[in-house]
């Protein structure tokens, strides 16, 4: 992945190095020394410029997280207003060279763009445009940030049924690339018309003696060509480029009017004077800040306009960020666990299966509770290797002799005791509405009420390597059919077999080749199932990792539904949800330490939109699909908890009072705000 990423950056740098003698003023010269003294005198533009480009990747972060826990999206608003205008410009256009050219422009161009515009001005030492193009460009980014996190728009390839996304398919290594760097809903506005829109309305506005001519005239050029690219490609909405254009007029009159006071104080010219000063005379640094201090402090103790102004943004600012932190923060730990080796849920309540330092325990929580706080299941001869499962108020728990039954809502003992050996499966399904028993004898598959009564005839399933059910159906699969799925349903003769393919596109199966795992398909084997009336989903070990594929079961569509090269596990599916876990962007050939832990994914079915649930260095695994809620497993310094997300976003207290307390002053400060404006502008018309 970082090879393609390398060949555009190096392109881009050698590009805009290459051209330098083109779009330089006139009557100036090249040499040598200002490539290296530019630094000395810009490295704080330099720095901005830098910071706003890597800094994209953790609001990125944010904004997967509060996708997955709010849902904040406003595609279905776009289309809506557009239509299928982009997908008759990709169609009408569509060609393999041109998609190849337009992806490569795409992203080496945007560098080219963003690191010239300052590069020339700095260069060639002109402060007054690189001091403002510089900061217009951060106010695009700053002006885009609310809209990326709370006006989530996703890419037109991901919405439009027809439409593809060109660029980020074109190759593997390149789909990889994107799929890392960019979250896909970040479309409102769109930067890659921002930025240079922006630095075309500079140069529009600020080249008094237009030196920069024939840099603009490119500038507006790439725009153009940049706007055709970001639609045949299949990523930006029309309206998208509206709101580039938009915040893009806002930050350079934003730019304009903060450069003198910005500039006043990290201008490199006096910048470094001051860290010189910092470091021999520190007392006087000392004393310049208090008196600055002392100053600020008069001018908010008796604010006027301009000051409460400052006091409403940051009222907003600390609000804003509250509530984002704790949606972005919203999984909860299962109270009372220790060392959880194995969970189950079910409609509202969570069992775990915990190794605490007095033995095994089986601990009972009601999700509906605030505190996650657990009732402890008394179970007999309780051991690590003990199964057990839950459905509706029912629990089912083992110990070498006995299957015990509980009531979920009277879990202090046992109504029901059942003689009960050896066994490898333990289910709890449904026959004509009632709750039954499944399990598995050497392979072959038993069903049994509360009461031990076989249900089953003699024509049974044997060979079953795993299974799973969902209501009354069972889905299964033998030992000697590793790539078929088998689903009977109690209570009815037959089955249904499903065959599955996890055959991936030739040029991933290679690509796994050259990390020296290989694809065998003739030995591929399904290890996870999970299932409901509609849709099958399937972990399929392909010897060089396990893949995902979802099947419909209506129309007998299958495809593979998670990123063929990397591994998924745990599959967990009800509501209308897919979940799994799974080692997103990990390469054994250069492994890098942040992908090396497992993260959670989700699916909503209906609309086959893919979330990230978790993006962080935590190991995740073991996801379980609730009404309510996502229960998983969570490692943070080896220390392991049960984690529980709630699907409908909730603020916490402190985040409620924040909310509140924050509204109520924004409330005051806002009226004193207007209040000072038509007074102080009154007293400015009175003779």
């Amino acid at each position: 992945m970082q090879s393609i990423y390398l060949t555009w950056m190096i392109s881009a740098l050698a590009l805009g190095v290459i051209l330098l003698p083109v779009f330089k003023p006139p009557w100036a010269k090249l040499s040598l020394p200002p490539f290296v003294d530019f630094f000395r005198r810009y490295w704080v533009h330099i720095l901005i410029v830098f910071a706003i480009y890597n800094a994209k990747d953790s609001l990125d972060q944010i904004d997967r997280l509060l996708m997955a826990s709010t849902g904040l999206d406003m595609t279905p608003y776009i289309w809506a207003i557009e239509g299928n205008l982009v997908l008759w410009v990709q169609q009408t256009f569509e060609a393999a060279w041109l998609t190849t050219a337009l992806t490569h422009f795409y992203v080496a161009g945007f560098m080219f763009i963003c690191y010239v515009s300052v590069f020339y001005f700095a260069y060639f030492d002109d402060r007054w445009l690189a001091d403002r193009v510089t900061l217009s460009i951060a106010w695009v980014y700053i002006l885009a940030v609310p809209f990326y996190l709370f006006f989530n728009v996703r890419v037109t390839g991901d919405t439009i049924p027809e439409m593809e996304t060109l660029a980020y398919s074109l190759t593997p290594e390149i789909a990889d690339w994107f799929r890392r760097i960019d979250p896909f809903t970040n479309g409102m506005p769109s930067l890659h018309i921002g930025i240079p829109f922006a630095v075309w309305l500079c140069l529009t506005r600020f080249d008094d003696d237009r030196r920069w001519n024939r840099y603009r005239s490119t500038v507006f050029a790439y725009t153009v060509l940049t706007a055709f690219t970001i639609i045949y490609l299949g990523i930006h909405w029309f309206v998208d480029i509206i709101g580039g254009m938009l915040i893009a007029g806002a930050a350079v009159s934003m730019a304009d009017r903060t450069s003198n006071t910005w500039w006043k104080f990290f201008d490199e010219r006096t910048m470094n004077a001051r860290i010189v000063t910092v470091l021999t005379r520190p007392g006087q640094a000392w004393s310049w800040l208090r008196s600055r201090g002392s100053r600020l402090y008069q001018q908010y103790k008796s604010p006027s306009s301009r000051e409460t102004g400052h006091i409403a943004v940051v009222i907003l600012v600390l609000v804003a960020a509250v509530i984002t932190w704790d949606l972005t923060n919203r999984s909860l730990p299962a109270g009372g666990v220790e060392a959880p080796e194995a969970a189950a849920a079910a409609d509202g309540w969570l069992v775990t299966l915990d190794n605490q330092t007095d033995g095994a325990s089986l601990l009972l929580h009601d999700l509906s509770s605030a505190s996650f706080e657990p009732m402890v299941v008394d179970v007999p001869g309780l051991t690590l290797n003990s199964t057990y499962a839950l459905q509706g108020d029912r629990l089912v728990a083992t110990n070498a002799t006995s299957l015990l039954v509980f009531d979920v809502l009277q879990p202090e003992t046992p109504f029901s005791s059942i003689a009960f050996g050896e066994h490898e499966h333990l289910l709890l399904c449904q026959q004509t509405g009632s709750p039954v028993i499944a399990y598995t004898v050497d392979g072959v598959l038993h069903v049994m009420d509360f009461e031990g009564q076989n249900l089953l005839d003699d024509q049974r399933p044997n060979n079953i390597r795993s299974m799973v059910c969902t209501g009354s159906e069972i889905a299964y699969v033998a030992e000697d059919k590793p790539m078929e799925v088998n689903i009977i349903q109690l209570g009815v003769r037959g089955q249904v077999g499903y065959i599955i393919n996890a055959t991936a596109p030739l040029e991933e199966d290679d690509l796994l080749a050259s990390w020296g795992i290989p694809v065998d398909m003739e030995n591929a084997s399904i290890q996870n199932i999970a299932f409901d009336r509609e849709y099958l989903a399937v972990t399929v070990n392909v010897s060089a990792t396990d893949r995902l594929v979802l099947y419909n079961r209506t129309t007998a569509e299958q495809w593979l539904a998670s990123n063929p090269k990397y591994h998924v596990s745990d599959l967990s599916m009800d509501y209308g949800i897919l979940a799994w876990s799974v080692r997103d962007h990990y390469n054994p050939i250069t492994p890098l330490e942040k992908y090396l832990d497992r993260e959670i994914y989700f699916t909503e079915l209906d609309t086959n939109t893919s979330h990230v649930l978790t993006s962080d260095s935590k190991d995740q695994w073991g996801p379980q699909v609730l009404e309510q809620h996502l229960v998983y497993f969570e490692m943070d310094d080896e220390v392991v908890s049960v984690e529980i997300h709630s699907w409908e976003p909730e603020l916490r207290l402190y985040s409620s009072i924040v909310l509140q307390a924050g509204v109520l002053a924004a409330f005051v400060v806002v009226a004193w705000n207007m209040w000072q404006r038509q007074s102080e502008r009154r007293q400015q018309h009175q003779p």
